[in-house]
């Protein structure tokens, strides 16, 4: 077994931590969270999108802001492939589930490569391939929504400090 030092370590864990920012910003429509994510001349080639982190924001925004419910991303297996100094590279398995409208889901899995680089002492996504493996569409009757509205913006209570109780149920 071989030992890792701790700026391994640590490299490993920021770079996880930048990854799931990214899905968070992309589930929450937070601008600022995604391109966080990136170095500004990064590039991003997303399936039929290649391009700048703005751009992908803008073309994603479109897409989603009024055609998805739901948006829920989750990252399952991810390595840091290789780690040199100040660039690495990682693969990252994700699913995610989205929601078309109140009868309609939609889930795709596959996988981020990503090239990171470590930047005045911070990790971000310098290059991105978004690669598809599969996707389904379970039939309507398969699909129950609760009857809470998701939050898909900075009023999430994710976002507020400190936590408290929402107020529909402090009032209640």
């Amino acid at each position: 077994m071989t030992s890792i030092d701790l700026e391994t370590l640590v490299a490993r864990a920021q770079i996880l931590d930048c990854i799931h920012r990214y899905c968070r910003g992309v589930d929450r429509l937070d601008e600022e969270l995604i391109l966080s994510a990136y170095h500004p001349d990064a590039i991003d080639w997303h399936g039929n999108f290649a391009g700048s982190p703005p751009a992908f924001v803008e073309q994603l925004f479109e897409r989603h802001a009024g055609k998805f419910h739901v948006s829920q991303h989750h990252i399952t297996n991810h390595l840091v492939l290789d780690l040199h100094e100040d660039i690495a590279h990682t693969e990252s398995y994700w699913f995610v589930v989205l929601g078309h409208d109140s009868e309609t889901l939609q889930l795709s899995g596959g996988r981020y490569v990503d090239r990171f680089e470590r930047r005045e002492g911070e990790w971000r996504i310098a290059h991105r391939v978004v690669l598809v493996e599969w996707r389904a569409e379970p039939a309507a009757k398969d699909t129950a929504w609760p009857s809470l509205d998701p939050t898909r913006d900075r009023s999430d209570p994710s976002y507020t400090r400190p936590l408290g109780l929402p107020e529909a149920l402090a009032a209640g």
